[in-house]
């Protein structure tokens, strides 16, 4: 594996994974245009971790492009001439997605054609792209399998995410490229989103500020520690997808294919109850919550637990981090990120 591509850079598994593959000598290359989305300064010190725990400075190089800019998009491949392409940028969030729709459909779609479009030019030997458990929608049946319909979202986030899926596919099929699209599963640790719960709640317990919880707390979640996350795409970097010799076009599969594509669940296949991840964070903050109670919020789920099986056997690895371990690590990196 001679480059890989890692688009999202700066990004909380962006960053998290460029790590992971330079710890291993494989020269990456990022992508990130570091939008305001959320803290941009974040976004910089993330990158600035990279580079204090660098071996060896000729192995990474970053730039500040947009994924919709197709022009400098083709200059990073034409130059860096990727092998494997891990695809991170979009623009995130479910509940931002209500307010600036516009911002889903540039980045998520027409940005995500493009990196299509430059992994068909330049013949990128494997594509893995972030999709996400949004995508199951409206089903109320658990844990969520590959094989269930996710014909119902109920945010525009999730529907390009759906999209992004069929778009890979008929790029897999029409090209012979290989893909992997992963449907995270509610990430969480060190560096994380703040926008994301772990990090407002985290904010909210130490600045003596209400706690928002929606559906009054009946809310459940599939928490997955970052490393696990990273592991799980490190090595679907060294496993390229590949058709399913198995495929039945009378009764198909709508996890694989004819064509080399996989859609696989990243998940802990662990959940629980969203006031018991606040419990286990306060135990490890040492302060009690301020707790609201409030109704679901448009466009958010109940439930999320994943049936991970099929992505266990295809990379030979099971998220090994308990919720436990996982919030200790994280409420560690938050108090002495935010010290000062």
């Amino acid at each position: 594996m001679h480059s890989i591509l890692v688009t999202g850079a700066a990004g909380f598994i962006g960053a998290a994974l460029v790590k992971r593959l330079l710890k291993s000598n494989i020269r990456v290359t990022g992508i990130d245009n570091i939008n305001d989305y959320y803290s941009i300064d974040l976004k910089k010190k993330r990158l600035e971790n990279i580079i204090n725990n660098l071996n060896d400075q000729k192995l990474w190089n970053f730039y500040n492009i947009s994924i919709e800019n197709q022009g400098n998009l083709k200059e990073i491949f034409r130059q860096f001439k990727p092998n494997v392409v891990v695809h991170l940028a979009a623009q995130a969030g479910v509940r931002y997605s209500i307010e600036n729709p516009s911002a889903y459909i540039q980045s998520n779609l027409v940005g995500f054609g493009n990196i299509l479009e430059m992994c068909r030019e330049f013949k990128v030997e494997n594509l893995i792209f972030a999709s996400s458990s949004s995508v199951y929608g409206g089903n109320t049946k658990l844990p969520f399998e590959e094989e269930d319909s996710v014909d119902h979202p109920v945010s525009l986030y999730a529907a390009t995410k759906k999209s992004n899926e069929l778009m890979a596919h008929s790029y897999s099929h029409l090209f012979n490229l290989p893909v992997t699209g992963l449907r995270f599963f509610t990430v969480y640790g060190p560096w994380g989103r703040p926008d994301m719960a772990p990090m407002i709640f985290a904010d909210s317990i130490l600045n003596n500020k209400e706690i928002k919880i929606f559906n009054y707390g009946e809310m459940m979640r599939d928490f997955t520690y970052i490393d696990d996350i990273v592991e799980s795409l490190f090595r679907c970097c060294h496993k390229p997808a590949s058709s399913d010799k198995k495929f039945d076009t009378d009764k198909p599969f709508k996890s694989s294919s004819f064509a080399p594509y996989r859609i696989l669940n990243l998940g802990n296949n662990n959940p629980i109850m969203l006031l018991e991840f606040i419990d286990l964070l306060e135990k490890a903050l040492g302060k009690k919550a301020k707790k609201t109670y409030l109704p679901m919020q448009p466009g958010d789920v109940v439930s999320t637990n994943s049936d991970s099986s099929k992505l266990e056997t295809w990379i030979n690895y099971k998220p090994k981090i308990s919720i436990e371990e996982g919030i200790k690590n994280f409420a560690e990196w938050y108090l002495e990120y935010f010290k000062s």
